[in-house]
């Protein structure tokens, strides 16, 4: 080959090359690692576009490292640590038990939690104002929610008396959560019935419980345990004819009637704003972290349909969604 012709070769390779791989030296774009049980539409998709509005493109600007439990939460630890051993400058942890798991990992890259409930009793910060050390992020507790989802049940099952509730007690914020529902029951004239469930193989006798307690409906608590095996649990309420609420809009999105809880995409794309604040230097210690802002109720009718349940009028209207 002449050397022209070399030459005309090299400057098509440089040409072709991606835009951020032509200046010889330049160091490598930052990455992150992604962390969490599995990606839904709510998350990744989410972020990546928020992240891209923020100038952090993913394959220009941005490298990112996902790693996924899959249902396995003895997974987390393994992944974290490899998430750490690439050098990540950021990990985003989309759930309790990824959040843990970065923890232990490293107490030197800035963690992003989402989709936490009650970071402060799990010790993963501080203070919601002071995190200190290297978790920040946003909480999705709101004690709040928790008598919304109880006048909800109420409004659509008229008569209603017995609500069966499933929660993790093994979860530190769950006791709380699980206050804040008897309250409202009480001041509705509902009677409780809590079922526990506290690792995956809970779920069978749960589950055989909350039919055996003959309830007129079921209210799930916020948990990883419960949104990992969401599919689960809105199959059995309705093949139990059980009108049911959900703490997420990723319950409704499967199936599930009713959901009254923290947005999902809002979530993510303020976890975004997290991690671009971090990659340009901020320190996580000095970030508070960042309650709901927005709350988001979703609305089921394939469910309605599938339980003869009418849904009120005015709940469709205050609806954010509505799936057909």
């Amino acid at each position: 080959m002449s050397a022209r012709a070399r030459a005309l070769a090299l400057a098509a390779l440089v040409l072709a090359a991606p835009a951020g791989s032509r200046a010889l030296g330049a160091p490598p774009s930052p990455a992150i690692g992604y962390l969490a049980n599995e990606p839904t539409p709510a998350s990744v998709p989410v972020l990546r576009q928020a992240l891209a509005d923020l100038g952090w493109s993913e394959g220009r600007t941005l490298r990112v490292w996902y790693r996924y439990a899959q249902g396995k939460p003895a997974l987390y630890p393994r992944h974290a640590e490899d998430l750490v051993r690439l050098g990540v400058a950021v990990i985003v942890a989309a759930t309790p038990p990824a959040v843990e798991a970065a923890r232990q990992a490293t107490a030197r890259i800035p963690i992003v939690m989402v989709s936490t409930d009650d970071p402060v009793s799990r010790g993963f910060v501080a203070s919601l104002a002071a995190p200190g050390g290297n978790v920040t992020g946003i909480t999705t507790f709101a004690a709040e929610a928790s008598a919304r989802r109880v006048a909800l049940l109420a409004q659509l099952v008229p008569g209603l008396r017995r609500v069966a509730v499933l929660w993790n007690p093994a979860n530190p914020s769950a006791a709380l959560d699980l206050r804040h529902t008897q309250a409202a029951a009480r001041a509705l004239g509902l009677e409780l019935a809590p079922v526990e469930a506290r690792v995956d193989s809970d779920l069978r006798p749960a589950l055989a419980a909350i039919e055996a307690r003959r309830a007129g409906a079921l209210l799930v608590l916020g948990d990883a345990l419960f949104l990992a095996h969401r599919r689960r649990l809105t199959t059995f309420a309705e093949r139990q004819r059980l009108p049911a609420v959900y703490p997420l809009g990723e319950f409704a999105d499967v199936g599930g009637l009713l959901a009254w809880g923290p947005s999902g995409p809002e979530t993510f794309r303020r976890a975004a704003v997290f991690v671009d604040k971090l990659l340009r230097g901020a320190r996580p210690g000095d970030l508070p972290v960042e309650r709901p802002r927005r709350m988001e109720l979703v609305v089921n009718l394939r469910a309605a349909r599938a339980l003869r349940l009418p849904i009120p009028a005015a709940l469709l209207r205050e609806a954010d969604r509505v799936l057909q």
